[in-house]
């Protein structure tokens, strides 16, 4: 029986989950994201080829396993099964991408780089790319090259990063990254482009010669693009919310990186990569993402012994 004067516990407001952000109907960000991504490509996959078709059943297991990977995360809120569970988003964004270079021409044959250039035009008069052509120089271009390279490598250290450190820093960082994947992929799969370098070639009269890391930059790109992948632009969207993400969270990773990404921006266009729409996107789509994962209750920044 409880004493007068006693006050009754709060209530927990409803959607809240264990050291996540607030969700909205009981789903997070980057589940109702990266899930919706999953669905709606899986109907055009079976709209396009079939029930029974390859792709749309590797969509649906996919599906399936989203499902189970939330469930596995949620039901016990440990630490290892944290990990466990929200390591189906990484796996998953490895296989989609390779994925979407023979699936996306079966549901959207057409290449929007025209479009995308129209939008440009529109925007900053002439493209920019073109418009950097002036500046163009094996040493801007060598540099620019490895500040484009260093978007894999800075990609793969912080997933390990934050799956290795705390689960509740963990669970900000996954909802935020795959929240932009789940919306970036959707965009490379209604538009999708290849790009200045390959739409635009024609219009192009300097060569952008380089030493080794420009010849090793251009064999990556050219060997892991899916062919698709231009707007909006991950390579922004994805570098700018890991280092804001850093700056709030490990401000030592942030003056690490900061030189390099801002270096990663500019090369985007020099190295005629994207249309300027694509990089302002990218950069829409890390602010939104880095609301979600910082600016929403229970999100202060994570102190632990590394920060001392």
């Amino acid at each position: 029986m409880k004493n007068p004067g006693q006050e009754a516990p709060a209530a927990k407001p409803a959607g809240n989950l264990p050291g996540w952000p607030r969700a909205r109907f009981g789903l997070l960000p980057h589940e109702v994201f990266f899930g919706l991504f999953l669905i709606v490509t899986w109907v055009r996959l079976i709209f396009a080829e079939g029930l029974l078709s390859g792709d749309a059943l590797l969509y649906l297991g996919l599906m399936a396993a989203n499902v189970w990977a939330c469930w596995f995360y949620r039901s016990q809120d440990t630490p290892v099964r944290c990990r466990v569970g929200l390591l189906f988003y990484p796996i998953a964004m490895n296989i989609i991408f390779a994925h979407m270079k023979s699936a996306v021409p079966k549901i959207h044959p057409q290449r929007m780089d025209r479009w995308l250039e129209q939008i440009d035009a529109r925007l900053v008069g002439v493209n920019l790319s073109l418009r950097l052509q002036p500046l163009v120089h094996p040493v801007f271009t060598e540099l620019l090259s490895l500040c484009y390279f260093l978007f894999f490598l800075y990609l793969l250290f912080s997933l390990g990063y934050y799956f290795l450190g705390e689960a509740a820093l963990l669970k900000k960082f996954v909802l935020g990254l795959f929240t932009i994947y789940g919306i970036g992929f959707l965009g490379y799969s209604f538009v999708p482009a290849a790009g200045p370098c390959h739409a635009m070639a024609g219009q192009f009269s300097v060569p952008l010669d380089g030493w080794w890391f420009t010849r090793l930059n251009a064999a990556v790109v050219s060997r892991g693009s899916n062919g698709v992948d231009v707007f909006p632009s991950l390579h922004c969207a994805i570098s700018c919310f890991l280092l804001f993400f850093d700056r709030r969270h490990r401000p030592w990773r942030f003056k690490l990186y900061v030189a390099p990404c801002v270096g990663l921006w500019v090369s985007t266009l020099y190295l005629r990569y994207h249309y300027a729409i694509d990089v302002v996107c990218g950069f829409a789509l890390a602010g939104f993402a880095l609301w979600l994962s910082n600016g929403r209750p229970s999100a202060r920044p994570v102190q632990t012994n590394r920060d001392l």
